[in-house]
């Protein structure tokens, strides 16, 4: 199918997201490959490939390229892995990572985006995605443990239920922090099952929020 947002796409890529500094090429080529204006509503389609996040309702986003890109670089996903995502909204991310990774197992918390992110995963093809309406806090004790775990919220904290939930020799990317500032950290497991996290930049994330899903 004739996709007319392709050189866009690629312009995005080459100057986005390569431009700085993103480099794993299985990465570049997932993002070559995700139409992402089919993740946002129709009447932002002419901006999809900004360098900016968008709106998506219900007061949330879809991150801004480059994020997603560097975001999905940190997690160093290989072809058999399997990934918990913890708020997946409209699925663009979701989309990106069941091309680098052999499973996704993706949260969302408001019932109404995980609807939206399921026909976008359909329509995108991504069938080793499983999505459930579901506390992020809480991860997907029954799936775990994960080689890698992606939370697209701000918390002040770590869950402790995801840090468990990680297999050792696997990497958990968050932004941590508050309205007043957030920094994107990873944390790394070792073999043993010790932690070790890495302070990366500022970042700007809706916040996660705990509890009962809607």
């Amino acid at each position: 199918m004739d996709d007319p947002f392709a050189p866009e796409r690629n312009r995005m890529v080459q100057w986005q997201i390569e431009g700085r500094g993103v480099r794993d090429p299985r990465v570049l080529q997932a993002m070559r490959e995700v139409r992402r204006h089919e993740f946002v509503p129709e009447v932002a389609r002419a901006l999809a490939y900004r360098d900016c996040p968008l709106a998506i309702g219900f007061g949330q986003t879809i991150s801004q390229p480059y994020i997603v890109g560097w975001m999905s670089e940190l997690l160093e996903l290989q072809p058999g892995h399997r990934v918990l995502e913890v708020g997946a909204g409209c699925g663009y991310q979701t989309a990106v990572l069941a091309r680098l990774c052999a499973e996704v197992f993706a949260l969302e918390r408001l019932d109404a985006l995980t609807q939206m992110a399921r026909a976008n995963l359909e329509r995108a093809g991504a069938a080793n995605v499983q999505l459930r309406t579901g506390d992020g806090c809480l991860g997907w004790p029954e799936e775990a443990p994960f080689d890698a775990v992606l939370v697209a919220a701000a918390s002040p904290m770590i869950p402790r239920a995801l840090i468990e939930q990680l297999a050792p020799g696997g990497r958990l990317v968050i932004p941590l922090g508050s309205s007043e500032g957030q920094v994107m950290t990873r944390l790394s497991k070792d073999e043993q099952g010790e932690t070790t996290r890495e302070y990366l930049g500022e970042v700007a994330f809706v916040p996660l929020i705990p509890g009962e899903p809607g």
